[in-house]
């Protein structure tokens, strides 16, 4: 095995260990595992903790939902939003409001890597693009 796929595989095998028992991430776990490698100083250990921080990094971004919205969404829609979201992605995500006007119309939610864009921008963009 190459050394970067060694890296992934211990990286994984860090981010398993340092799961709670609700299967989040725990803090004082993942950091006390941190300590212990930085100590121990295995072969390859910089790879192996930087490749466990992205990991930690994409893990701790798919507990977040970013939503983006042309007008302020009342506080019913919210509600929907944040069920839908929990139904599909899990509980203990918090969520990020912001309203942007460039948007026009419609909504942009992120989570994690998934995205979904549902805006009036992106369709007149896309409109655009099929044009050229």
């Amino acid at each position: 095995m190459s050394a970067r796929s060694d890296a992934l595989s211990a990286a994984r095998l860090l981010l398993r260990a340092s799961r709670g028992e609700d299967g989040t991430v725990d803090g004082s776990k993942a950091k006390s595992l941190v300590r212990r490698i930085g100590e121990a100083k295995p072969r390859g250990h910089i790879l192996i903790l930087d490749t466990f921080r992205r990991l930690l990094r994409l893990e701790l971004e798919a507990r977040e939902a970013h939503i983006e919205s042309a007008t302020v969404l009342s506080d019913e829609a919210k509600a929907s939003l944040e069920a839908d979201i929990t139904a599909r992605h899990g509980k203990d995500i918090s969520y990020h409001y912001q309203t942007s006007a460039d948007l026009i119309g419609g909504l942009r939610i992120r989570v994690g890597s998934d995205v979904w864009d549902g805006t009036v921008k992106a369709r007149l963009d896309r409109l655009g693009l099929a044009f050229s």
